[in-house]
């Protein structure tokens, strides 16, 4: 099996060091070297399209294509609790890092694909960018970004069925994964709900292994619970 991973952190990087030891043949695209034995990194920013095409270009379609960007806060930005917190900056620059490589990504693929091509894309998303799950709020950023992500993938499964029946994209939300991303956010999570990067990883790819071409355009958690967008 040929992998693309397209980012190379907490979660990224466990899944490329799972893919090798089960033999797979895989390539990372990120900013920086996640110094794996056997993996193939290209330097890339994700959310730079005309980057994405030219890196990719003297490549070989693979099997499988896993997006692994996102961001929910930095060093000077938290998830905002009240709308007075929200600016346009930071609203953009959610939907540059957590929406638009996945249309990148598709832009490059669909250009290249044959129409009976079994290509698997998914990206991750999160169930607070599910609309109708939303109960608290708040995250005004974070939430809009992924929500605009979960309606890429649902077009871009129409779409798929019409001209790549074979293919998949698919959201998958990994669940809380001991990441840097989810560092300021795991006070009072219950007993067992902490993953370690390893275990998402896992988790990912046994899912994987489940989505054909009827799965397309729909959204999962890592247990393999379908939710809404």
């Amino acid at each position: 099996m040929q992998y693309w991973i397209m980012g190379g952190g907490g979660i990224g990087r466990a899944l490329a060091a799972e893919c090798i030891g089960r033999g797979d043949e895989v390539r990372v695209f990120s900013r920086s070297n996640p110094e794996l034995a056997g993996v193939a990194w290209h330097e890339l920013d994700n959310t730079d399209d005309v980057a994405m095409h030219e890196v990719c270009a003297r490549l070989s379609l693979p099997d499988r294509v896993i997006n692994t960007v996102g961001m929910l806060h930095n060093s000077h930005h938290q998830p905002e609790k009240r709308i007075e917190q929200l600016s346009g900056e930071m609203l953009s620059e959610h939907i540059k890092v957590n929406t638009w490589p996945t249309l990148a990504l598709a832009k490059l693929l669909s250009s290249r694909m044959m129409r009976h091509q079994p290509l698997l894309l998914v990206t991750l998303s999160a169930r607070v960018g599910s609309i109708s799950d939303n109960r608290s709020g708040g995250w005004y950023s974070y939430r809009i970004s992924k929500a605009a992500l979960n309606m890429a993938i649902k077009n871009l499964g129409i779409e798929w069925a019409r001209r790549f029946p074979a293919a998949c994209v698919a959201g998958l939300h990994p669940g809380t994964v001991a990441t840097g991303l989810s560092a300021p956010f795991r006070a009072g999570l219950p007993s067992g709900q902490l993953q370690t990067p390893e275990q998402a990883a896992g988790h990912l790819l046994t899912l994987l292994g489940t989505l054909t071409p009827e799965h397309s355009g729909r959204l999962f958690a890592w247990n393999g619970r379908e939710f809404a967008p």
